[in-house]
């Protein structure tokens, strides 16, 4: 004979409700909520000298990752020297709500990989929200990605923008010329050290948005970081104006200058 269980309608209930907790599947952010949560993580790159005006000079962009106390941006973001006699330092600026409200903050340069043209800093108090890298390898063209920084910041101040694209190609970067007249000295060490894949985006990046981290819509996590130097000189030397393209650098080469520099 079988022993027979009751339960009490309120119990059914709850356990009804957590068989459809436990089942239901988690909800995805939307775009709007993974820009919101991705800002705070992106700052300003520049450089500070407390004579001169404005004090704070504007040179890129840069984000937060690991520890929260590291930034990613480009290596060419970085100064190519300092003025050590007028207290210049590398800095980044932090944007708030209003102009009242802006932080600046001395960075010290603690790692670059000039072949890919990134850098690592280091930046000291608190620490700002980390953005998560994801393995770049499994990024597939025709994938949706959002871009965050600051296109003409210099100008435009420091407020945040943010564009939308997809990954329209994953291709080489180290192009031979045309001519062997058109091979300049980078150009002649890039090949030398051989090519590697970069992100070709249906979107626009300006002055300013070098060192932007790309990231999916809908987690944040980091796929790689703006970059249209690299690409300048092979791929759109004969272009003058903007073309609707932006490049960006996987971030597993940024894993390993974290590695490097922590």
């Amino acid at each position: 004979m079988h022993a027979s269980v009751f339960l009490r309608p309120s119990s059914v209930l709850a356990l009804g409700s957590l068989l459809l907790t436990l089942s239901a599947p988690a909800a995805a952010q939307t775009p709007s909520e993974t820009i919101e949560r991705v800002k705070p993580a992106v700052v300003a790159v520049g450089t500070f000298q407390r004579t001169r005006s404005p004090q704070f000079q504007f040179s890129g962009t840069g984000f937060a990752v690991a520890d929260g106390t590291y930034i990613v941006t480009n290596a060419h973001v970085l100064p190519p020297m300092l003025d050590p006699t007028k207290m210049e330092v590398s800095a980044i600026l932090l944007p708030g709500k209003d102009r009242d409200q802006v932080q600046v903050r001395e960075a010290r340069q603690v790692a670059v990989d000039s072949t890919y043209d990134i850098a690592l800093l280091k930046i000291d108090g608190a620490a700002l929200p980390a953005l998560k890298l994801r393995n770049s390898d499994n990024v597939r063209e025709g994938q949706d990605v959002l871009f965050t920084g600051f296109p003409i910041g210099a100008v435009l101040g420091p407020f945040p923008a943010t564009h939308r694209g997809i990954v329209s190609a994953i291709t080489p970067i180290a192009i031979p010329q045309a001519r062997a007249a058109d091979l300049d000295a980078k150009m002649l060490r890039r090949l030398t050290q051989g090519s590697f894949p970069v992100f070709q985006l249906d979107a626009t990046a300006y002055p300013g948005n070098s060192g932007s981290p790309v990231y999916d819509p809908l987690t944040g996590d980091v796929l790689g970081v703006v970059n249209m130097v690299l690409v300048k000189g092979t791929r759109e030397s004969i272009l003058s104006q903007p073309s609707g393209i932006t490049y960006a650098v996987p971030s597993k080469y940024l894993q390993a200058l974290i590695d490097k520099g922590r």
